[in-house]
């Protein structure tokens, strides 16, 4: 696939014939048919609307200006976003009109502009934030996986201001298991470095809503305690832990196939938690730590294409 941002980046081998946005670098042609992230060519969206499920430093008072975009090339055996992310449920719309959305969700009062899983749509989504960029006024955050190309995220760099990635995985059995990237944590790690440099230490603005920065997310895994410090400890090496933004997520719970995976089979348990934001602390980290509750279905958005026309 050809697009005019490579250039930015002194081109991406993104010929017609073959997608190499994400890291699985698949090759597929996806004008006919369709990459690893199960999407085609043009931009599919499910939901578009002011969410409260965010971290608080981004939704403000009156929530985050939600884009969630189908398909996702990680396939998570326990992704709370499967309906979406696995099975493709969206809405194709166009570059014009995704421009059109993001300056909608700015009068509906959106804090920030929160762009979910964009990486596999990462060129028409820069075409649409350089149309709406005039007129925008509030911080687009790119939240993704954290299975990213620098090269990709280069096309963001002037467009996009708080990146919000997730870092899954240190352990490579882990990563192969229940993502099938054995490969998931050196991609995060350059990705991460990339998204640091961009940004910069944290920029807050008066009514403490994030207006630049980098916030790293990490899901807490049944049995994953040793390898969530792993993480946390790769981190602290990664970015300095004061010039960013940690998110413990202890929500987990078995969706998708899960169930196929008796280790992970459960929820996490209290000391599986505390034992990990105590090592975040002694790390240096400050952030957020989400509460068990969170772990409820209802605070994951209906996907029905809500604000998609």
């Amino acid at each position: 696939m050809c697009y005019d941002r490579a250039q930015k980046t002194g081109g991406m081998g993104m010929e017609k014939t073959g997608c190499t946005l994400c890291p699985r670098r698949c090759g597929a042609n996806r004008t006919t048919g369709r990459g690893q992230c199960g999407m085609g060519a043009r931009l599919r969206v499910a939901r578009a609307a002011l969410h409260t499920g965010e971290e608080p430093c981004l939704c403000g008072e009156r929530g985050a200006g939600a884009v969630f975009f189908s398909g996702c090339a990680l396939h998570c055996v326990f992704c709370q976003n499967a309906e979406i992310s696995q099975r493709g449920f969206g809405k194709e719309i166009g570059t014009a009109q995704l421009a059109e959305i993001f300056l909608r969700l700015q009068d509906e009062g959106a804090q920030t502009l929160d762009l979910v899983s964009p990486t596999h749509f990462a060129p028409q989504i820069a075409r649409a934030l350089e149309r709406a960029k005039p007129r925008l006024r509030i911080p687009v955050v790119y939240n993704s996986n954290g299975y990213d190309s620098p090269e990709v995220l280069g096309m963001m760099d002037g467009l996009v201001e708080i990146y919000l990635p997730d870092l899954k995985y240190k352990d490579a059995a882990l990563s192969k298991a229940y993502s099938g990237a054995a490969d998931y944590f050196d991609v995060a790690q350059a990705a991460i470095q990339e998204m640091y440099r961009q940004t910069g230490p944290l920029q807050w603005g008066a009514n403490g809503v994030l207006q630049r920065g980098l916030m790293v997310r990490h899901l807490l895994l049944p049995g994953c305690r040793k390898d969530s410090m792993a993480v946390l400890e790769a981190l602290s090496r990664l970015a300095p832990p004061r010039h960013i933004l940690l998110s413990l997520m202890s929500q987990y719970t078995p969706c998708y196939r899960a169930a196929a995976y008796k280790e992970i089979d459960r929820r996490v348990t209290d000391f599986e938690i505390d034992s990990v934001r105590d090592y975040a602390v002694r790390l240096g980290f400050e952030g957020y730590g989400q509460a068990r509750s969170a772990a409820d279905s209802r605070y994951t958005p209906a996907f029905d294409l809500t604000g998609v026309w």
